[in-house]
């Protein structure tokens, strides 16, 4: 059944998938001062410049990856800004309670963010 509605289903995950990253893009202009801050709290160097080249990578790769241009590198390229991602804003292991399984559900959530990019990869987009 899926078969025959295979384009179908590849661009409408595409619009889905890169849609929400171009989304949380856009709306990461609107929290330069707090996230950023947030950075240099981690340690992050150069955290302004830092930020600005992810909200620029999640919107750029995003719409790359919705209109199937170069949807791998896209995706390649998204799987990078998890990581690094991951790794500045959901620090489960400095955090207990609440705040600890919520930081542990954002690192599930990119994972899982990750595998749908490597299924892009491995598809060619």
């Amino acid at each position: 059944m899926f078969e025959t509605d295979i384009s179908v289903l590849t661009a409408v995950g595409r619009l889905l998938l890169g849609g929400a990253f171009v989304f949380a893009g856009l709306r990461n202009t609107a929290n330069t001062k707090l996230l950023s801050g947030m950075m240099t709290a981690r340690g992050v160097p150069q955290a302004h410049l830092v930020l600005w080249a992810g909200i620029i990578l999640q919107i750029v790769a995003g719409l790359m990856l919705v209109v199937g241009f170069h949807a791998a590198y896209a995706a390649a390229a998204l799987i990078v800004f998890l990581i690094a991602g991951t790794l500045m804003f959901n620090n489960f292991w400095d955090h207990q309670g609440p705040d600890r399984a919520s930081r542990i559900n954002g690192v599930v959530s990119n994972v899982a963010l990750a595998g749908s990019f490597l299924m892009v990869i491995a598809t060619g987009g």
